[in-house]
């Protein structure tokens, strides 16, 4: 036994394996879930064009008058992440600091969705991930496909005619879009929570409007990274991190989510860090990348631009990519958004808010960076009771 030990500690310095001791590192969403003692769910949903998407579900929390009664049907709340991020996201602080264990204790059925290419998007019905056809794809394709799909089946599953969201980030993007141009989708969603939200990124700061000057064309981008996975090299995450990370924290500076997105070291509890890092970034395709480039470039909300006008024409009738029409959205939306926050500026959500014709509210929290709206310290009493306040009071509860 003892020599066994002595091969594994030796494996483990030869390959540099860390072992934190928490056992959330190598669980996946469900059994984060279900490790905390809640019930968990898995779901998959096959999109129009054929990927699978694995969705989790928390029917409901620890309370008892939370679990289900026969005939009573609950308010659905679907959490969608953000760009290289999972569905982990909404779980992966303590029972008291993470949204979805929250939601399920005030007696909500919590569905987490995740998109394509990320760690729970990683099948096809035909395509494998080793393929460049699988990875042809960027967040107009999530708009498109993957969210509607998994508010279809969340809405078939429960009998619900329609559902809240939350989203952040890219997930708050590919709702904005959604809702822009898909009257379908738009009746289904009964209020919207925009969490650091995403339209144009004009504005934008720290690595990511780098790598958008690095490499500012499509074709640049991909003899950069290639044409398939979004998977930067360890060299290149260091060049970024050496202007726009705090090189005392080494595991932070070797995540190229932290790098773009900017890490709150006072307001994110480290001792979560080997927990976060272990199932973030989790994944997206070089296409996805390529087309948040274009929009920091042109200050445009619009589907991506192809890199010949013929291309263009081919697939939207037009040599120039179409717009997201977000004034055409009618839904209630609520918005958070952080005063540090190099992904969604300050400046960029200020244009984003006269747009909105049933913008319901707006909480501005000066000190929050980026990835405080999933992770943060303060994210349960700034953010998410009040969202569960609101909804208590659309309920009539």
């Amino acid at each position: 036994m003892e020599c066994c030990v002595s091969w594994l500690l030796l494996a483990a310095c030869l390959f540099g394996v860390v072992f934190s001791g928490d056992p959330e590192e190598n669980l996946d969403a469900c059994g984060i879930v279900q490790y905390h003692g809640y019930p968990c769910e898995k779901h998959f949903v096959v999109t129009d064009d054929g990927y699978i998407l694995q969705m989790q579900r928390i029917p409901y929390g620890k309370k008892n008058h939370t679990k289900p009664v026969p005939g009573v049907t609950k308010p659905a709340m679907y959490l969608q992440h953000g760009l290289l991020a999972a569905s982990t996201n909404w779980v992966a602080n303590l029972v008291n600091e993470s949204f979805g264990f929250l939601l399920a204790d005030a007696g909500y059925d919590v569905w987490m969705g995740n998109v394509r290419g990320n760690t729970y998007g990683h099948n096809h019905t035909k395509l494998s991930p080793k393929s460049k056809a699988f990875w042809k794809f960027s967040f107009d394709e999530m708009i498109r496909y993957d969210v509607p799909a998994m508010i279809t089946h969340i809405l078939r599953t429960t009998g619900l005619e329609q559902i809240y969201y939350t989203g952040h980030s890219q997930g708050t993007m590919v709702m904005f879009a959604g809702l822009s141009r898909n009257k379908t989708l738009a009746t289904q969603v009964k209020a919207f929570f925009a969490l650091a939200p995403v339209t144009t990124l004009g504005h934008i700061g720290g690595a990511f409007k780098e790598l958008s000057y690095i490499a500012p064309e499509i074709i640049d981008i991909v003899n950069l990274f290639g044409d398939g996975e979004f998977l930067p090299s360890s060299h290149f995450v260091r060049f970024l991190a050496q202007n726009f990370c705090d090189t005392q924290l080494a595991e932070v500076c070797e995540n190229i989510l932290f790098v773009i997105a900017g890490y709150d070291k006072a307001g994110m509890n480290e001792t979560r860090l080997p927990v976060y890092t272990s199932h973030c970034p989790a994944g997206t395709s070089v296409q996805n990348i390529a087309h948040f480039a274009q929009l920091i470039r042109s200050n445009l909300f619009q589907m991506y631009n192809y890199p010949t006008k013929e291309e263009n024409i081919e697939h939207y009738g037009q040599a120039t990519p179409p717009l997201y029409p977000i004034e055409a959205i009618t839904n209630p939306i609520y918005i958070f958004s952080g005063g540090k926050d190099i992904l969604a500026d300050p400046t960029d959500v200020a244009s984003l808010k006269p747009r909105l014709q049933n913008l319901k509210g707006s909480v501005y929290i000066p000190p929050f960076e980026h990835l405080d709206f999933v992770w943060g310290l303060q994210a349960a009493d700034l953010v998410y009771k009040p969202i569960i306040k609101i909804l208590a009071e659309m309920e009539g509860r």
